[in-house]
């Protein structure tokens, strides 16, 4: 009869069926699960231990370590393979036109007087944070130019930029990229798709023009952020659904602070605010906040 899954093997305890606990034991998920949270605010349940698994056998195999745990003491001294660890963990998943009253809400509410500040010379200034692979500012870009390619053109012109940022350096390097599937611009209204992307036989691509509005970084939202100006709009959505509520709580007062008053913050539809930050936003649609006037 095999041994069962929960044996120790040299004080290693099994935690996947059919992976050796000489390879992967509980004790190795655990210290991965501690060095999550400590460097992205993540927290990882046991339920979680396969996919930790899988997305880094990758790099396990790339170092020939034998195990996880000669595989995870070479972190201490690698800060570059450190970081691959953390952006493999790091969950990627978006699509274009994501939670549509968000844009909806933007469109309406906010882009008009987004746009006469801008016509005025003010500096508009956007942030996408957590921008995975980039649809998310992508949409909004486009949202915020229109349907008409001239009148487009001519905010073009205007002091409107954007900051798209990530934890993943991999999901940096596609929004940079800014090519796509066919099938995935499938969820952007027509009129918008046509104006500012320009289709292939299998790919889609925004336009130059949208492309320079956008800076993109590799930011950790949990450590210092390397800009002090104040944002407009800041997306943060599907974000802090990893975290525990303390981290919560704290970056989402972090991230009311770097609004101006009056700007606009939009969070995940099972997101909520809560804290300090209760005292600087105001509700003002589902998962829409606005921050208090100063």
């Amino acid at each position: 009869m095999s041994e069962p899954a929960t044996a120790r093997a040299g004080g290693r305890e099994a935690l996947v069926p059919g992976i050796s606990p000489h390879v992967y034991a509980r004790a190795d998920f655990v210290r991965i699960a501690q060095l999550i949270h400590a460097e992205a605010g993540i927290v990882l349940g046991e339920s979680k231990a396969m996919l930790a698994y899988s997305r880094l056998a990758p790099l396990l195999r790339e170092t020939g370590c034998a195990g996880f745990g000669s595989f995870l003491d070479q972190l201490a001294g690698d800060r570059a393979l450190k970081a691959r660890v953390v952006s493999a963990l790091t969950t990627n998943h978006t699509y274009f036109n994501r939670e549509p009253h968000h844009f909806e809400h933007f469109a309406r509410e906010v882009r008009p007087s987004l746009l006469a500040r801008a016509a005025k010379g003010e500096a508009i200034r956007l942030w996408s944070a957590g921008s995975s692979s980039g649809e998310e500012i992508w949409t909004l870009m486009m949202v915020l130019l229109g349907e008409d390619r001239r009148a487009g053109l001519g905010i073009l012109k205007q002091d409107i930029v954007a900051l798209a940022s990530d934890l993943a350096d991999h999901a940096i390097l596609t929004a940079r990229e800014a090519r796509y599937p066919l099938a995935a611009l499938e969820a952007m209204p027509e009129p918008l798709r046509k104006v500012w992307t320009r289709a292939g036989k299998e790919a889609c691509e925004i336009v130059p023009e949208v492309r320079a509005m956008v800076r993109f970084r590799q930011l950790n939202l949990l450590r210092d952020w390397p800009f002090s100006g104040l944002f407009d709009v800041i997306f943060c959505r599907n974000v802090m659904i990893y975290f525990d509520e303390p981290t919560k709580r704290r970056l989402i007062e972090r991230l009311a602070r770097q609004l101006r008053p009056g700007g606009f913050l939009y969070i995940g539809h099972s997101e909520r605010v809560s804290g300090e930050a209760l005292a600087l936003l105001r509700p003002a649609g589902p998962t829409i906040y606005q921050k208090h006037a100063a």
